[in-house]
């Protein structure tokens, strides 16, 4: 597995298989968004955010660049950009780590131990060391505003359908409600 584009594909493949949704951007497998949901036992529980992947042309050699889509309140994210202070993927980034390693241990990591004293987002961050609670009670009002399965691009489990179960007369009377969605 000496290529990284194989690396890459093999890596993209087994998020694919775990439990998450993925989402590619393009055609190539360089960018793509993931759904992630925040932490068991921690304000973050039952946000679900949208996660923007970006892997460089060197990847595994260099670290994906992950950022978030949708808000969170948190000392190392950027409420606006999104951007991810994570010592982890920036700087100690190996070639032994990959994709999955983002999505089950460096991103729930961050969340469940925020550093306030390394803060992209700087009034998280006084607030968490000033008053946890508080903190902890703004973080939940985040993700209730901005976490929810549909501001992530998830279809709540009552609102799917697939067309299969969809009649002809149905799926032709369904016209209006998918206009610009056509294929590509």
């Amino acid at each position: 597995m000496s290529s990284p584009s194989k690396r890459r594909e093999m890596d993209l493949m087994k998020l694919m298989m775990g439990d998450y949704k993925v989402e590619m951007i393009n055609d190539g497998m360089q960018e793509f968004y993931v759904q992630f949901h925040g932490p068991k036992d921690s304000p973050y529980d039952g946000g679900v955010w949208r996660i923007r992947v970006e892997l460089p042309d060197a990847y595994p050699y260099k670290s994906p660049s992950i950022g978030f889509i949708n808000k969170i309140y948190h000392p190392n994210v950027d409420e606006m950009s999104g951007s991810v202070c994570l010592d982890v993927i920036n700087q100690t980034w190996s070639p032994m780590f990959d994709l999955v390693n983002v999505f089950e241990v460096f991103l729930p990591q961050l969340l469940l131990y925020p550093n306030p004293s390394d803060p992209l987002n700087g009034d998280a961050a006084a607030l968490m060391m000033r008053d946890r609670t508080a903190y902890e009670q703004k973080v939940k009002e985040y993700c209730e505003r901005y976490a929810k399965p549909e501001d992530a691009g998830a279809v709540p489990e009552e609102e799917k359908s697939s067309d299969e179960e969809l009649s002809e007369a149905e799926y032709a009377s369904s016209d209006e409600e998918v206009a610009g969605k056509a294929d590509p």
